[in-house]
């Protein structure tokens, strides 16, 4: 992990080591707040004030953080996804396995009730963001699975893009038809009701 000094340099904080190979996806749970605009349906517009605009930062962040705090979930190669509270220590809070293969892709829901995986084995894995417990898993893809977005929209090497409702457990659309791969170009974004 590495922090930005008051010089605007770079700076080695602290090394998270528990993954037996690569890491491929990294997701924060409050990642989401520190994005705004168009598609935040608030239309908020603050003074050329910096204070201000840290402030209100500052309150979206400490809103998202929430009773859970900040989590950190990692995916590797070695098929697992390791879940950090990196500000408590450098050891993980759990091991998140079930994979048969590399992991791609990892993203929290805004809210961080959801965490959901993209992986090689052809599935997506959701699991509770709180309790770090498995929920269920996703498999109708023909191809490994590059990345997961809103409302559980994944996308395969089998140039299909799947639609899945999380609550009801299912596929809710399937997107065949695409001309090549689609992963690249899906926002790593899930909703959960």
């Amino acid at each position: 992990m590495w922090q930005i000094t008051p010089d605007g340099l770079p700076c080695l904080k602290k090394q998270l080591k528990k993954h037996g190979h690569w890491v491929n996806s990294l997701a924060l749970s409050t990642d989401y707040v520190l994005r705004t605009g168009a598609f935040d349906h608030t239309g908020k517009q603050y003074s050329s004030s910096p204070d201000e605009v840290r402030k209100a930062a500052l309150k979206r962040y400490d809103q998202a953080k929430g009773k859970y705090g900040e989590r950190l979930v990692s995916g590797s190669d070695d098929f697992t996804m390791i879940l950090w509270d990196q500000s408590v220590s450098d050891q993980p809070k759990k091991r998140l396995s079930g994979h048969q293969q590399l992991v791609n892709h990892v993203c929290f829901s805004p809210n961080g009730q959801w965490i959901a995986s993209a992986s090689f084995d052809k599935s997506v894995k959701i699991w509770d963001g709180i309790t770090r417990e498995f929920i269920t898993t996703f498999r109708d893809h023909f191809g490994p699975v590059y990345q997961i977005s809103r409302m559980l929209l994944s996308g395969s090497k089998d140039s299909t893009l799947k639609i899945w409702d999380i609550g009801l457990r299912e596929l809710k659309k399937d997107l065949p038809g695409h001309a090549d791969e689609s992963h690249e170009n899906i926002s790593s974004t899930i909703v959960g009701n």
